[in-house]
């Protein structure tokens, strides 16, 4: 064996020592990243913001735990412009980079800290996370730069970041961001390949990073002088559109669907009354509006009352908002209705009439502006399925209270000896009374019945909607509608035509607006009516001979 050279041995020793020996760009990097945090003493805040922009664009997460404490209020720096973080009753801080305990004595500066140097702070602090060890939070840091996309001058740094990345979920939404930040880069390709990506995304929060690359400025120039990028960027909108187009098409079947649920609350008792008395009760808004108010009412007592109870007001709401406006029901058919069966006119007019005084009558007790009622907690939130489709929960709870709501009258209807005497009277009145049935009685029940049933519709509509005194005129004629295109009596009918209307009413906002939206439902049920006059399910035999 033999011995190795003295030079040899001298060019080992020299290579080991140039290995071991601190890296100047380190200690490059540390004078920069004191010399920015120095500026964090500035006279004025600018200067602050200034600082903190510079130490994000060193991109050095030592830099983390510093702006950390300047946002919690605890950054204290020295006279030698050295920043500490300072615990409240210390003798001592910690040197900011070193974690070196530094008694504390003489003159220590507060930064100037205003809310703009805290917005300033949040997409800084993120860019460092992304090289924090903990996965969730480097993930969060990326989800807060998609929000405030960084510069195009920050890309290499992101862009390295994501090639040490190995968690998938973070590496998805790190690429966006390095994309966001390529679409201000003066290469064409990689401005390209940025909008390739975020196109391919299907993220509707891109369409107005990707929308400036299609608009003119003032004097007719378009932004992005490139037509290939421009051409893409069209492209790539129209991509995120198809996306979305599944959830957007669903949202809206599920806001047409907790429509078609009110309103079948809404129709419920009028299909009810018109069907067993011929009787065009134009007060039936009213009563979904009493409904409404008495759920208002309920609520407040129960902040006087019982506060800690206030998300059960709903439950204890329930008989109320029936129980009301079926006393009115009850009241109004007694007092004046069942003088006035066979005379349509003269019913419409009273009705109206009726209707006017007891909006009038709740804007001298509760104004005329309209009222709060809150979704309680157990209903505040939704089921997010996908991007762009939340089932909020009052909704969904809607809809299973109107098929309960559906479920009990057929119960009533089909299975109760009150349900034997509707049909009857129905049918035949003079066969019926001939036979014991008291007409005029099962006429109150049903009335009451029907006044009742709107009243849970107000219940409902409470927890979307806004409660005033005219909330009932927004849905009378929607609810005759719905009544005269299922077919007058038919609780099938009924249940078809509140869906297809409120379906087709929320499919049509979206292209044309409420109004001529409503305007075409209107059209398009004269034409049906003109077509099939009985409706959806026409009376059959005895029943439609009566």
């Amino acid at each position: 064996m033999h011995l190795a050279r003295p030079c040899h041995l001298i060019v080992l020793a020299l290579l080991a020592w140039l290995i071991l020996l601190p890296s100047p760009v380190a200690v490059a990097d540390s004078q920069q990243l004191r010399q920015a945090a120095a500026g964090l003493g500035g006279q004025s805040r600018a200067e602050v913001i200034a600082a903190i922009e510079d130490l994000g664009r060193l991109g050095d997460p030592v830099a983390l735990p510093l702006l950390e404490a300047l946002q919690a209020g605890k950054l204290r720096l020295d006279h030698e412009g050295r920043p500490l973080i300072v615990e409240e009753g210390q003798p001592s801080g910690q040197d900011a980079f070193t974690g070196e305990t530094v008694p504390l004595g003489g003159d220590l500066r507060a930064p100037l800290v205003n809310n703009l140097v805290r917005r300033s702070l949040e997409p800084v602090m993120a860019r460092l996370r992304i090289f924090s060890p903990d996965p969730g939070l480097r993930l969060t840091a990326a989800r807060r730069l998609a929000e405030e996309p960084p510069e195009a001058g920050q890309a290499p740094m992101l862009t390295a970041a994501l090639e040490k990345e190995s968690d998938p979920a973070v590496r998805q939404v790190l690429g966006l961001v390095v994309s966001l930040a390529d679409l201000k880069s003066p290469d064409k390709a990689r401005r390209l390949a940025a909008i390739q990506t975020l196109g391919a995304s299907g993220d509707t929060n891109y369409l107005e990073r990707l929308k400036p690359l299609t608009q003119k400025d003032p004097q007719g120039q378009y932004l992005e002088p490139d037509p290939e990028v421009r051409q893409a960027a069209r492209w790539g909108m129209q991509i995120i559109y198809f996306h979305t187009l599944p959830a957007d098409i669903a949202q809206c079947l599920f806001y047409g669907l907790s429509l078609a649920s009110v309103l079948l609350l809404a129709s419920l008792g009028l299909a009810i009354t018109f069907g067993l008395m011929g009787v065009i009760n134009m007060a039936h808004g009213e009563m979904l509006m009493l409904g409404a108010y008495a759920a208002y009412v309920t609520q407040n007592v129960f902040r006087a009352w019982w506060p800690g109870a206030l998300d059960w007001y709903p439950l204890v709401a329930l008989p109320v908002c029936f129980g009301l406006p079926a006393l009115v029901g009850v009241a109004l058919e007694r007092g004046l209705i069942r003088h006035l069966v066979g005379r349509p006119l003269e019913t419409l007019l009273c009705t109206w009439g009726i209707s006017l005084l007891i909006i009038q009558a709740v804007r001298l007790i509760f104004g005329a502006q309209n009222v709060e009622v809150a979704n309680p907690s157990w209903l505040a939130g939704g089921w997010q399925v996908g991007q762009g489709l939340l089932l909020t929960y009052n909704r969904l709870a809607i809809i299973g209270f109107a098929d309960l709501a559906v479920l009990l009258v057929w119960f009533i209807l089909n299975r109760t000896p009150l349900g034997l005497r509707v049909r009857a009277v129905t049918q035949n009145r003079g066969m019926a009374s001939a036979l014991g049935v008291k007409a005029s009685r099962v006429d109150m029940w049903t009335f009451g019945l029907g006044c009742g049933i709107a009243g849970l519709g107000g219940l409902a509509l409470s927890q979307i909607g806004n409660v005033g005194p005219e909330l009932g005129q927004s849905y009378i004629v929607d609810c005759f509608m719905t009544v005269v295109l299922g077919g007058v009596g038919k609780l099938a009918g009924t249940v078809w035509g509140s869906l297809g209307l409120g379906v087709i009413n929320k499919v049509l906002e979206p292209f044309s607006g409420a109004v001529l939206g409503k305007i075409a439902i209107l059209v398009f049920v004269i034409l049906f009516i003109q077509k099939r006059p009985q409706g959806i399910f026409a009376l059959k035999g005895r029943l439609a001979e009566g």
